[in-house]
């Protein structure tokens, strides 16, 4: 029996964690052992795990990486491995000498900061498996590289790699070890290989694979929206971070409710962005306009009673959110950023617009004017092929 292992740096509600769980699913085999560990053993999708999955986290917290308690559990793991497996002084010495970089480089960030130490005071495992994924960038790639045996070492990429703020500094040219290299779309493959152009020869594109049956059939479950609201639903699903680019949808809100449009617009989704966004919502007096519903355990019910999806991000790599909105067939506007503008045909699927308030409102608006061009491209995100299985091969083949 052939023995694969999966790192990721945490379980939480999000894109790269959605898509591993599907692609465990599809692994279900006699033939192969599969085990997981999960850098920060934290994270509220622990009890969606296929059952042919081997945890390897002795400590485990179920907690949202997002919530008051789930941060002091995070707080507690970085403080951990800043003792464990020893080395403490040389692990405080990388984190003065890179935040010294990141601050004369001007792109601070703790998360990434961290990463290597988190990975270097993690559990070391003396077994040696068939093949080793690294299923996120950051600490499990870093811990795939320097803390595990395996015959075969492979890394996927899900984001635009710089615009995420990684560096070669950063990662000490860790890929130059893996010996395959999976990227999400082609899109992010050219990103990643204008940074590491000597990868090229072993970077292959391993598109997300998601269930599309189980989301139909969970948008058909009790949930959804409870407010009674007889207007248009605009609907947008990820974490308030940065990345998402909210500040943008809230002002674009704002036009469009100054210019007397029946809409509301729904974001399902947690981060740390939250109290900014909230004290923005309220300065523009949109508290019934613009509603933060938080995480929820489906959305799929969502999805299927919004009118339209939104999805204006600053990067992206490929957005599960897209691919299940277009599985229950939701007309789309998103950014014209990288990720987004490999997921949609402008104009026939969806609509590309620029990152800007008036821009977001003139897609929205559009939309809801023409209805026919609205259930058109309803129909065609819906006919989209989205999953290719197959690719799965790719993986297999290396063991």
């Amino acid at each position: 029996m052939k023995k694969i292992l999966f790192v990721i740096n945490t379980l939480g509600r999000a894109g790269a964690e959605m898509a591993l769980l599907s692609l465990l699913d599809k692994l279900r085999s006699d033939e192969y052992r599969i085990d997981l560990y999960v850098l920060m053993g934290q994270g509220e999708l622990y009890d969606r795990l296929p059952g042919c999955v081997n945890l390897l986290n002795r400590d485990y917290c179920t907690e949202s990486v997002l919530s008051d308690a789930g941060r002091r559990s995070m707080a507690k793991k970085v403080l951990r491995s800043l003792v464990n497996n020893g080395r403490f002084f040389r692990k405080c010495g990388y984190i003065i000498a890179t935040l010294a970089r990141m601050i004369k480089e001007k792109n601070i960030s703790m998360e990434k900061l961290l990463w290597r130490v988190i990975s270097d005071g993690a559990d070391i495992f003396e077994e040696e498996y068939d093949l080793a994924v690294a299923y996120i960038e950051g600490g499990s790639a870093y811990y795939v590289v320097e803390h595990v045996k395996a015959r075969k070492k492979t890394a996927f990429i899900h984001i635009d790699y710089r615009s995420a703020g990684y560096t070669r500094w950063l990662d000490r040219d860790c890929y130059q070890s893996f010996d395959r290299i999976f990227t999400v779309s082609d899109e992010i493959k050219n990103y990643f290989l204008s940074v590491y152009p000597e990868c090229a020869g072993k970077t292959y594109v391993f598109h997300n694979i998601i269930n599309q049956d189980a989301i139909i059939r969970q948008s058909k479950k009790p949930g959804g929206f409870d407010d009674n609201y007889m207007g248009a639903r605009l609907l947008t699903v990820g974490r308030l971070t940065y990345q998402k680019a909210y500040e943008v949808a809230i002002d674009a809100m704002k036009l469009l409710r100054d210019r007397g449009r029946s809409v509301r617009w729904y974001v399902l989704g947690e981060g740390r962005e939250r109290q900014t966004l909230e004290k923005q919502i309220e300065n523009l007096g949109l508290c019934d306009d613009f509603i933060l519903c938080g995480a929820v355990d489906n959305p799929y019910p969502y999805y299927a009673q919004a009118d339209i999806y939104v999805h204006a991000t600053r990067f992206e790599g490929k957005s599960i959110a897209i691919q299940e909105a277009q599985t229950l067939s939701l007309p789309i506007i998103a950014s014209d950023r990288n990720g987004n503008r490999e997921q949609i045909i402008n104009g026939v699927d969806g609509l590309l617009c620029e990152l800007t308030p008036q821009s977001v409102c003139e897609a929205v608006e559009r939309l809801l004017d023409d209805e026919v061009l609205r259930e058109s491209m309803a129909k065609q995100a819906g006919l989209k092929n989205i999953v290719d299985d197959t690719e799965l091969g790719m993986l297999l083949e290396m063991i």
